[in-house]
C-alpha cells in the first residue's frame, strides 16, 4: 500500500504558549485528556485523586474551570488548558486576554500550567478561525514571563476514525492498534517503513511542517484514544489493546523522530453520556463514571 492512501486529515491545535519548561521523561510520555461532557461524572476533588492514585501526572481539560484548578491546586499535575471556542473572538481584545489570564492562570500559581491551548476543533472555514491569531498573540503579550520560544504544535490523532472512515477498507486492524507484525507501509520518498498508523499519520504532519519550512517544531498528541462500544471496530478488548499499546509505544519515537518520548494525551478519563454527534463518542473513557477502570493500563 502507498503510505498516502493510509493518511487522513488530523485535526490542529493551533498553540503558542509553553507555560512550563518542564523536560518530558520517558515515565510521564502519555497524560489522559479530561471531558466533562456527561451528568454522572465524579467531582473535580475525586477525579484528581482519582489521577495521583493511577499515577497520571498529565492532564489536558478544555475550559478553564474554576472548581478542576482548585482541585489541582498543589498537585503537581501537569495541565494543558485550553481557551473555549466560543471566547476567541472576545480575546481578540487585549484588555480582555489579560483579564481572561489573570482569572484562569495568575490567580492559581499553585497549579502546574504547562500549556494554553488555542484553536481546539476550529476549522479553517469557520467563523472562528480568524480569531485564533490574535488571540493567541495577546494571551501571549498578556504572559509576559513565558518564554518566547519552544512552543510545540498541538495535534490530534486517532487512528481509530482513519480506520473506520477508509473508504476502500485499505487500511488493516492490527495496523491501527499497533499489532502488526511486520512493516506494513513503505513511504518511498523518506524511505522509511511503518508498522503502525499512528506513526505514519504523526510522521506526515511532521513532514507537512518540513515543507513549511517549520523543521524543529515539536509536536504534541494531545488526544488520541479508541472507543469501547457504539460503531465499527469499537470493542472494549480493541480499546484496551490500543490504549496499553499506545503508552508503551510513545516512550520511544517515530521513524522519522527517533528521539522520543512523543508527549500523548490519552482520550479521554471518562465516558461521557451527554457528549452529540456520533455514538462512539460516549465510549472513550479509560474509566467508567463510577471511577472504576475499563482496562488495566500502567503509566509508570
Amino acid at each position: 500500500m502507498k503510505m498516502a492512501s493510509l493518511l487522513p486529515s488530523v485535526i490542529f491545535l493551533l498553540l503558542c504558549l509553553l507555560i512550563s519548561n518542564l523536560e518530558t521523561s520517558v515515565a510521564q510520555s502519555a497524560g489522559v485528556c479530561y471531558g466533562r461532557n456527561g451528568d454522572n461524572l465524579p467531582s473535580e476533588a475525586d477525579v484528581v485523586a482519582l489521577y495521583k492514585s493511577r499515577g497520571i501526572t498529565r492532564m489536558r481539560i478544555y475550559d478553564p474551570n474554576p472548581a478542576t484548578l482548585e482541585a489541582l491546586r498543589g498537585s503537581n499535575i501537569e495541565l494543558i488548558v485550553d481557551i473555549f471556542k466560543g471566547d476567541l473572538q472576545s480575546l481578540n481584545d487585549a484588555g480582555k486576554a489579560t483579564e481572561w489570564v489573570q482569572n484562569n492562570i495568575r490567580a492559581f500559581p499553585d497549579v502546574n500550567f504547562r500549556y494554553i491551548a488555542v484553536g481546539n476543533e476550529v476549522q479553517p472555514n469557520d467563523t472562528e478561525a480568524q480569531f485564533v491569531l490574535p488571540a493567541m498573540r495577546n494571551i501571549q503579550n498578556a504572559l509576559s514571563f513565558l518564554a518566547e520560544n519552544g512552543s510545540p504544535l498541538l495535534a490530534n490523532i486517532y487512528p481509530y476514525f482513519a480506520y473506520v472512515d477508509d473508504p476502500a477498507h485499505q487500511i488493516p486492524l492490527p495496523y491501527a492498534l499497533f499489532t502488526s507484525p511486520g512493516v506494513v507501509v513503505h513511504d518511498p520518498v523518506s524511505n522509511l517503513d511503518y508498522q503502525n498508523l499512528f506513526d505514519a499519520m504523526l510522521d506526515t504532519l511532521y513532514s507537512a511542517l518540513e515543507k513549511a519550512s517549520a523543521p524543529d517544531l515539536k509536536i504534541v498528541v494531545s488526544e488520541s484514544g479508541w472507543p469501547s462500544e457504539g460503531g465499527d471496530g469499537a470493542s472494549v478488548e480493541n480499546a484496551g489493546t490500543y490504549y496499553r499499546n499506545l503508552i508503551s509505544h510513545v516512550k520511544g519515537g517515530s521513524p522519522k523522530r527517533k528521539e522520543g518520548p512523543i508527549e500523548t494525551y490519552l482520550f479521554a478519563m471518562f465516558d461521557e453520556n451527554k457528549k452529540e454527534g456520533n455514538p462512539v463518542e460516549q465510549h472513550f473513557g479509560l474509566f467508567s463514571p463510577n471511577q472504576q477502570p475499563k482496562y488495566q493500563l500502567n503509566f509508570s
